[in-house]
């Protein structure tokens, strides 16, 4: 493949992730070999390395699935043992259009095509034994070069030509490559935990959500188990917050345009929003005598504002922390939607800090440590915190220099003073201010923003919401607002803890927090009397009084990752005690006597003890 941009990039690589480069994009042309040797008449798209491994698009003369990989595989290793250089050729345009043309490739006569419209002066090709291909490498200097036991062909999927529906369907190959054998089962391994753990998969088999094609896409539905686990995370919210000096409020879920005007969403946030509702009010004779414009809200920043601006505020009241579990609406493209990671209906775990400018860093630092306070609670990992900053040559930013240079200022020195590591994305800001956003990564690396800390010097300008407040000085000042969601939204949140404990939650988190099993149907009285007690301290309490046995039971509550399960026997009943058996620990059970297994339990949820999930 001919892609200068990508030769730029690989400039920059370290060296050992250079040599890994090198061997996957080797990998991709002598599989490319491979298919066109087992199937003549083959002929080729685009064959680039990939985070993983490396894949080739081919349009092939038969139909290909994953069980025709093992043959490709074997005739790669067999080139591979056949020592082949690779070999680089540059040609000028026109000569190169010769060469093209002789290898019989019509989507790399496309391709050249294309270079000359980008007024590229000459092309190169790598050939290796047989096979010669139009590519701006790097590649191997040989094929003993390329591990033979550290690759594997991994799946076969449908791939439009460059990327476009109107084009023509190719058959796309997707091979694994690492540096060793060992690498390549380690990544092999953590992507079977990864689908093990996919919150999707969970999700339908816990019964926590689920997604209807007739509701909409990227709208979830949540059941019952789900909302139980949402209710307890907003019910956390809602005491750190009360705790931290957070007052709640509550918005509606749509509001004129002008109000959009003001915040600068519109135009700045306008891709991303649903498209407006026109409403009109008409006299008996069907002329219209009004017209509105309304919008979906996408965030409550705007509507918290107003509420600021809605009497004179004094600098006694400051800051203000306004807090809200706010329903927004974002329009995401249908092909960027995924389970709960990526939806168009959600529920934010918003607020927005107004304060003096004097104040805004130790606010900055209050925000972040309450963020690394929910991590630390969850025994979350694998994060790191990105520092967004502007790009004074972009126009997606509100044109204040001066702000926004004071603005990123104070952020560093926020990240700076706490002693947070954090990597910098410039040009990745809010359109209103900088932001530090903690991106969360599953087993196999795939990463996704988990919550974000936002300072916005702008929302009181004159020309946006006109804050004020009266200062000590009895003068009228403006405040700057901090917009904060250290739980981000409930929907990727859960799927982050359904994958983080792999479905079995700890005891207060959980949709079913305790299940009774009755050994025997002279247990069940008894049974009951401990449902009830916990039901009564509002434990998510249930009873198993089917007529299965013990340990079907058992496997019952387990499947379920029920964390505690109370066995309840003949002898339990009179000594009046309960056996209890954890899904953490399913190799102990202890005994304990009623009252205290109850207390054992509330003690628990109220404490909100949270077990490190196993790996």
């Amino acid at each position: 493949m001919q892609d200068h941009e990508i030769a730029e990039k690989v400039r920059h690589l370290a060296p050992e992730a250079l040599r890994l480069y090198r061997i996957r994009h080797s990998l991709a042309h002598v599989m490319a070999t491979a298919v066109k040797e087992i199937y003549p008449g083959t002929t080729l798209g685009f064959g680039p390395p990939v985070d993983d491994g490396f894949y080739y698009d081919f349009d092939l003369p038969v139909k290909l699935g994953n069980e025709d990989l093992p043959a490709i595989e074997a005739k790669m290793r067999e080139l591979l043992a056949r020592d082949f250089a690779f070999e680089r050729t540059v040609l000028p345009l026109a000569e190169a259009e010769g060469k093209i043309a002789a290898l019989s490739e019509p989507f790399k006569v496309e391709l050249l095509s294309d270079l000359k419209e980008r007024g590229i002066p000459e092309v190169s090709f790598y050939a290796s034994g047989p096979f010669t291909d139009v590519c701006e490498g790097p590649h191997v200097a040989s094929t003993r070069e390329i591990p033979a036991d550290a690759f594997r062909l991994d799946s076969v999927a449908g791939a439009y030509w460059k990327g476009s529906e109107k084009n023509k369907m190719l058959t796309r190959i997707y091979g694994l490559a690492f540096l060793t054998k060992k690498e390549l089962e380690e990544y092999v391994h953590l992507r079977e935990e990864a689908a093990r753990r996919d919150h999707r998969k969970l999700g339908a088999e816990l019964d926590l959500f689920h997604i209807e094609e007739v509701v909409g896409k990227g709208l979830p539905l949540w059941l019952p188990n789900g909302t139980a686990i949402r209710d307890e995370l907003e019910k956390l919210a809602k005491e750190y917050e009360f705790l931290d000096g957070y007052v709640r409020v509550a918005t509606p879920e749509i509001t004129r345009e002008e109000l959009f005007y003001k915040s600068g969403h519109l135009p700045y946030y306008k891709a991303s929003m649903f498209p407006p509702m026109v409403l009109e009010e008409k006299d008996d004779e069907g002329k219209v005598t009004s017209k509105e414009t309304f919008y979906l809200k996408p965030m409550n920043c705007p509507m918290h504002h107003m509420i600021f601006r809605s009497r004179l505020r004094s600098y006694r009241e400051m800051p203000l922390r306004l807090s809200e579990y706010g329903h927004d609406y974002r329009y995401e493209k249908s092909g960027e939607l995924s389970g709960l990671l990526r939806v168009r209906g959600m529920t934010m775990n918003d607020a927005h800090l107004y304060c003096p400018k004097e104040k805004v860093k130790e606010e900055f630092i209050r925000v972040m440590e309450l963020h690394l306070k929910y991590y630390r609670l969850l025994h979350f990992g694998g994060w790191y915190m990105r520092l967004s900053l502007s790009d004074a040559d972009s126009t997606k930013f509100i044109p204040r220099p001066d702000l926004w240079m004071e603005a990123e200022r104070l952020c560093v020195e926020a990240m700076k003073d706490m002693g947070l590591d954090y990597e910098i994305a410039r040009g990745e800001a809010a359109f209103y201010g900088p932001k530090v956003d903690v991106q969360v990564k599953n087993v196999v690396g795939r990463e996704e923003t988990a919550s974000t800390n936002q300072i916005d010097p702008m929302a009181a300008l004159e020309d946006r919401f006109d804050l004020t407040f009266t200062g000590a000085d009895g003068m009228p000042h403006r405040p700057w607002v901090l917009h904060r969601a250290p739980l981000g939204t409930h929907e990727r949140f859960v799927a982050f803890l359904i994958e983080h404990f792999a479905g079995a939650f700890p005891l207060w988190l959980a949709p079913v927090q305790v299940r009774v099993l009755p050994i025997g149907a002279e247990s069940i009285e008894y049974g009951m009397r401990l449902k009830e007690r916990l039901f009564a301290n509002f434990v998510r309490v249930e009873i198993d009084d089917s007529t299965d046995t013990f340990n079907k039971k058992i496997r019952s509550g387990t499947v379920r990752k029920i964390p505690a399960l109370a066995i309840v026997g003949r002898k339990e009943a009179a000594d009046g005690t309960v056996t209890l058996r954890r899904w953490h620990d399913q190799k102990r059970q202890e005994t304990l006597p009623f009252d205290v297994f109850v207390e054992t339990i509330l003690r628990e949820i109220r404490e909100r003890v949270t077990p490190e999930p196993k790996r």
